[in-house]
């Protein structure tokens, strides 16, 4: 290993403490130096101390989130590769991320391998054999576009609960148990 390769600083942001300590460990078995910070303000101080080449980020982090903290995080350190982590995966937010500079989007339950693809694809030089990835061949079912179009929705309302409501038209507790609930499969995971 080159000197060049030998410090990949690695920062991990997620509100489970477990979580963070599994995952550093399994990334600093693969060449990283990972820090973990469970919330926010914890995240930026440890952003600003060391500089990190890489960050993990959790969408939801307790009753803050991982959306806005990626500009701050962009503006501590300009070329920190962010990959956003989450467990309520949706089109809206995956592209509200990416929008905001994360420059890759994961759904969990993610294994470290699949992070570290993440985080080091497109670092080295462009291959002009990239093809893009396949359309999807059947539709979204009905549940999941009520799911994805009420992430959008939110996402719009910077993740504000009442106008989100307001906005679809339903009742504030109505909206939170939808959200309460994992996003439903786009398609059934039956073998062919």
């Amino acid at each position: 290993m080159t000197d060049a390769n030998a410090s990949r600083p690695l920062l991990i942001v997620d509100d489970d403490a477990t979580f963070v300590r599994v995952l550093s460990r399994a990334l600093g078995s693969r060449g990283f130096e990972a820090i973990g910070a469970t919330r926010a303000d914890e995240a930026r101080v440890l952003a600003r101390r060391h500089q990190p080449r890489y960050c993990v980020l959790d969408l939801k982090l307790g009753e803050e989130n991982g959306l806005k903290l990626i500009s701050e995080l962009h503006a501590l350190v300009p070329e920190m590769r962010i990959l956003l982590l989450t467990g309520y995966a949706s089109i809206a937010t995956a592209v509200e991320a990416i929008k905001r500079g994360a420059h890759d989007y994961l759904a969990k339950p993610v294994d470290a391998d699949a992070v570290v693809r993440a985080l080091l694809e497109g670092e080295g030089p462009a291959s002009i054999d990239d093809e893009p990835p396949e359309a999807p061949e059947a539709p979204l079912a009905l549940r999941r576009l009520e799911w994805e179009h009420i992430q959008r929705v939110l996402t719009e309302c910077d993740g504000n609960i009442s106008e989100t409501a307001r906005r679809l038209g339903m009742h504030r507790r109505t909206l939170q148990r939808k959200l309460g609930k994992h996003p439903v499969r786009e398609r059934p995971d039956t073998e062919g």
